[in-house]
């Protein structure tokens, strides 16, 4: 992730995407040779000299100050999201050289709380969605196809936003793919604007433009956006539709993992579909472990 062309391509983007009139200046078509504003526009309109704000988006003013990037920001009207993500970009955190992959593994204690869920799919993620650890039912429920145990090895470990975008049987789990795509992207964007020497990260992000025209589509917009809680409307191989509310639960320390847990509203269909699916991987589970015994 290189920092400054990352940012004044962000600029740039949300620069096109805000029209004259929007902001009070009357059209000429016959005289703009761009559909957004120029920067000189912008800049007037922030109160910032066009030699900083050409600077800035050219990637050669980083450490901007917080006044001149709120101006922008509100200039652009920015969400809260894309204004954190601006200011991750104009002041990086770090500007050593990308780290070495690390291995992550959920803890004892996380484990145990994920195998005490019994009637909750849960499951621990990194900040790049890889799958630390998942419970019986998160297991059925997103990656019924994978191996039980493909979260504990580097090389079979599941990455939520690779498998959104690669793996057919689990973007087929989504009723409306291309919005749950949309806010994948969004929130890589977002995470990647914090950690830009986060190795591994960029790697994912370099794979999946690579082999996926749909998400180097979806990366060139520069969408941001975080999603900490929600619906995810599903449609299980086993059960069939669901409507799922999911939480983040963002878990202490600087690793970034969080546990998301997915529950069904009392007394819908959703709720007995969740309860089916959670009672065929339990007989499947004790069948497994029958056969073992004998």
């Amino acid at each position: 992730m290189d920092a400054p062309s990352e940012l004044g391509d962000f600029l740039k983007s949300r620069r096109a995407a805000l029209r004259p009139e929007d902001v009070g200046i009357a059209p000429q078509p016959s005289r703009r040779r761009v559909p957004g504003l120029r920067r000189e526009e912008l800049a007037m309109l922030a109160g910032v000299s066009i030699t900083h704000y050409t600077r800035l988006e050219q990637g050669r003013a980083l450490g901007a100050s917080d006044s001149v990037l709120n101006a922008i920001a509100r200039t652009l009207r920015l969400t809260a999201d894309e204004t954190a993500h601006l200011k991750n970009l104009a002041r990086p955190t770090s500007a050593r050289r990308p780290a070495a992959p690390r291995v992550s593994h959920a803890g004892h204690s996380a484990r145990q709380l994920l195998a005490a869920m019994t009637d909750v799919p849960a499951l621990v993620l990194d900040r790049r969605n890889d799958v630390v650890a998942w419970n019986r039912l998160g297991h059925a429920l997103l990656a019924g196809h994978l191996a039980p145990d493909s979260p504990d090895t580097a090389a079979a470990r599941p990455n939520l936003t690779r498998m959104l975008f690669l793996d057919e049987r689990y973007r087929g789990l989504f009723t409306d793919w291309h919005e749950e795509a949309q806010l994948g992207v969004a929130s890589l964007r977002l995470v990647a604007g914090r950690h830009p020497d986060d190795r591994s990260l960029a790697e994912l992000i370099g794979q999946l433009s690579m082999n996926c025209r749909e998400f180097a589509a979806l990366w060139a917009r520069h969408p941001v956006r975080t999603c900490t809680s929600g619906v995810k409307h599903v449609r299980h191989p086993l059960v069939g539709a669901m409507d799922l509310s999911f939480e983040n639960l963002v878990i202490p320390g600087s690793s970034g993992r969080r546990l998301i847990a997915y529950t069904a509203e009392p007394g819908t269909p959703s709720e007995a579909a969740l309860r089916l699916l959670a009672g065929a991987t339990a007989a499947a589970t004790e069948g497994a472990a029958a056969t073992v015994r004998s």
